[in-house]
């Protein structure tokens, strides 16, 4: 007599929001909640997950999205081991390897190599140098000076070239063991007319625009960092040049295509079309503001990593 053995069943795929335990008022995650009930509505368990719970087993994850850990910056090297940790274990999007290159501002030197424009920008481990910088410019010109490793503006100013204030900046970046960024003010981000380009899988999915952020004299407008996006239309050039540089993303890193990126940019009268950023990391993708289509295309992106 023959005895049937039944077929052996795959493991049910699990998938793992990746966010932190709070968030500022101003700066909330919008996204982490659509994407879950996506998830669930086709049938895949997932569920948030705080990225610096030691309670979590990593390893019983299909996947991980890393959505919004957004205190990352107040835990960096908690954060870097982290990655180590659950690379090792599970699937991570986007790749550790890409979150790692992305998190220092300097791969946007990498890119200017490649073809990219971007801001001209110095990049200065001393207070000296960033003095010298800022005696190039005329005394009433402004410039902007920020962190290279940064989220939501952090340490990030907008200065006449000869305020004091510039300098003290400088100071406390480099006191922390950080690299400053001196740039050029763009008028036209400073007034307002950034755009922020998504690409799921390579393709754009929606733009937004939010505003000008920095106040004139260092700090922020209002005195926090608050977004205020709204849905804009991006243009066949701005579309080109968002894919162009993940082509160049791809070319620096040697990595694949990333299951979501924003490119920041705006057209500027001095540089033409330049990249702001291109975070390929945490970034808020406003699908409260986006149409409704557009959660449905991150869903099926992650529905089809799972595979």
């Amino acid at each position: 007599m023959l005895v049937s053995t039944p077929a052996p069943t795959s493991a049910p795929v699990r998938v793992g929001i990746v966010v932190t335990d709070s968030y500022p008022a101003e700066d909330l995650d919008h996204d982490t909640a659509p994407v879950v009930a996506g998830l669930r509505a086709r049938g895949i368990d997932a569920e948030v997950t705080v990225w610096h719970d030691d309670t979590v087993d990593w390893s019983a994850y299909t996947l991980l999205v890393l959505r919004s850990p957004w205190d990352y910056p107040e835990r960096y090297d908690e954060f870097l081991t982290w990655l180590t940790h659950v690379e090792q274990v599970t699937h991570v999007l986007n790749p550790p390897a890409l979150v790692r290159w992305n998190l220092d501002k300097r791969y946007l030197a990498q890119l200017a190599d490649l073809g990219v424009g971007v801001v001209p920008t110095t990049y200065r481990t001393s207070v000296d140098d960033v003095r010298a910088d800022l005696a190039a410019f005329a005394a009433d010109a402004h410039v902007v000076l920020k962190p290279t490793v940064s989220a939501g503006s952090r340490d990030t100013g907008l200065f006449r070239a000869d305020d004091p204030r510039a300098l003290d900046l400088a100071a406390r970046i480099v006191g922390s063991g950080g690299v400053v960024m001196v740039q050029p003010e763009i008028p036209e981000l400073s007034a307002g007319r950034e755009k922020s380009l998504y690409l799921v899988d390579g393709e754009p999915s929606h733009a937004i625009a939010k505003g000008a952020l920095l106040a004139p004299g260092g700090g922020l407008i209002g005195g926090v960092y608050q977004e205020h996006p709204e849905p804009v239309a991006s243009t066949d050039d701005e579309d080109r040049f968002a894919r162009g540089v993940l082509a160049a993303v791809q070319q620096a890193t040697g990595l694949g295509m990333p299951l979501y990126a924003r490119i920041d940019l705006v057209d500027s009268a001095a540089h033409g079309l330049v990249l702001l950023e291109a975070e390929l990391f945490e970034p808020a993708l406003n699908l409260h503001v986006a149409p409704a289509a557009v959660t449905d295309l991150v869903v099926s992106a992650i529905e089809r990593r799972t595979r």
